[in-house]
Formats: C-alpha cells, sequence, structure tokens
C-alpha cells in the first residue's frame, strides 16, 4: 500500500499530531495569561495583551515561522559567545515550531478566553468572596470551570486550525507528515496520490477532533442544565 510509504507517513502524523498538542498547551497558557491581562485593572497589562493580540494576527504564520527560526538562530548565536558558549547553537526545529504555533494561537486564544470570562455572571465572583474565598480560589473554583464551557467552541476551532498550520513546520526542516508525503511524492513521482493520502490523515485527525469537543460539550453542559431545573 502507497508503495511502502504508509510507515513513514504514519511517524510524519505522530510528529504532526506532538506538534499540535505541544502547541496548544503553549497556546492555552498564553491565551489565558493574556486574557486575564485584559481584564485587569492594570493598564500596563492590558495594552501588553493588546500589543500582542494585534501584532501576531496581523502577521502572517509563516513569515513568524521564519522570523523565530532563522532570526532566532542568528539571535542566539550573536548572544552566545557573550555567555562562553563558542559553538555554533542550532535551534531545534521541534522547539521552534511549537514555540511559533503556540505563540500564534495564543493570541486567539486569549480572544476566547476573554469573551467566555465576560460570559460567566460577575455576581457569582462576588459570592464566592463573599464567602470567604481568596481571588484564586474564586479563579480556581467558580470562573474558571464556567468559563471553559463557553469557551469551548472557540477552543475547538482554533485547535482545528491549529492542526493544519503545523504543515508550516516543514519549510524549517521538521519531519511532520507534509514533510514526509512531499518526500513520498518525489521519490515515486505520483504527488497526487501522496497529498491527498496527507489530506485524508488531516481530515481524520479534524474528524476525531470534532467527535471529542462535541462530546466535551454535552458533558460540561450537564452541570448547567442540572443548575437550571
Amino acid at each position: 500500500m502507497l508503495h511502502g510509504f504508509l510507515p513513514s507517513l504514519i511517524e510524519g502524523a505522530t510528529v504532526t499530531l506532538s506538534v499540535a498538542l505541544s502547541s496548544l498547551a503553549v497556546a492555552a497558557a498564553l491565551g489565558l495569561a493574556g486574557a486575564l491581562a485584559k481584564l485587569s485593572r492594570s493598564r500596563l497589562l492590558r495594552a501588553t495583551a493588546g500589543t500582542y493580540t494585534t501584532l501576531i494576527r496581523g502577521v502572517p504564520d509563516l513569515v513568524l515561522m521564519l522570523l523565530v527560526f532563522y532570526g532566532g538562530q542568528i539571535a542566539v548565536n550573536a548572544v552566545a559567545p557573550m555567555l562562553g558558549h563558542e559553538d555554533y547553537v542550532d535551534i531545534d526545529p521541534f522547539f521552534a515550531g511549537v514555540l511559533t504555533i503556540g505563540f500564534i494561537f495564543g493570541a486567539y486564544l486569549t480572544e476566547a478566553f476573554r469573551g467566555a470570562f465576560l460570559a460567566v455572571p460577575p455576581g457569582q465572583r462576588e459570592a464566592g468572596l463573599a464567602y470567604g474565598m481568596s481571588p484564586l480560589q474564586v479563579l480556581r473554583r467558580i470562573t474558571l470551570p464556567q468559563m471553559l464551557r463557553h469557551a469551548l467552541p472557540g477552543i475547538s476551532n482554533n485547535w482545528l486550525v491549529l492542526i493544519k498550520s503545523t504543515a508550516i513546520v516543514s519549510l524549517i526542516g521538521l519531519s511532520d507528515l507534509m514533510t514526509r508525503g512531499k518526500q513520498a511524492a518525489g521519490t515515486t513521482r505520483e504527488p497526487f496520490t501522496f497529498f491527498l493520502a496527507v489530506g485524508l490523515i488531516y481530515l481524520v485527525f479534524t474528524s476525531i477532533s470534532e467527535l471529542f469537543f462535541a462530546w466535551a460539550q454535552r458533558r460540561l453542559a450537564i452541570g448547567a442544565r442540572e443548575g437550571r431545573l
């Protein structure tokens, strides 16, 4: 099947999935921090988060990827001798890809999380504080669980775009699904066959993801339905 390249495509798909999941973790952390910054009383934090989301959403993903990988490599090797490191430093493509994609989608999740926080009734936070909870306890026990339910559609949409955007890491030398597909297409001279196979694997990823998020949405909605009874 596929001239013996199926195991190679599966290995590439594993790399793609690893990049996507790692990037989502980075994006979620940045998105949560950005949303809290935008909702804070600090003008500096709000301005910093606003600048981050505006700049990231205005620059193409490919430009950011090349800027981080090649520009970052130049910057690291310019600074390394000052720190006593004389050897040339190679930035790992996996690390660069995860950081860049996570940084990009952190801006999108910032807006998704901010809207979800605003959807939580403020009276519940006030009630938690009145019961003697600290602001951190209110955030962890009251606000975050409800925010997650409101944010889930935004997380789902961004994840589906993110997993497809991982294809750009093939440009910085990472042996992901897209790279393996191009190698197989070049070797066999059957680009349609292998790019179709790559597309189908991405379709499998996104289809399974949609089923998972639909299940998660139903699961999180149980408490909300019970609360209205």
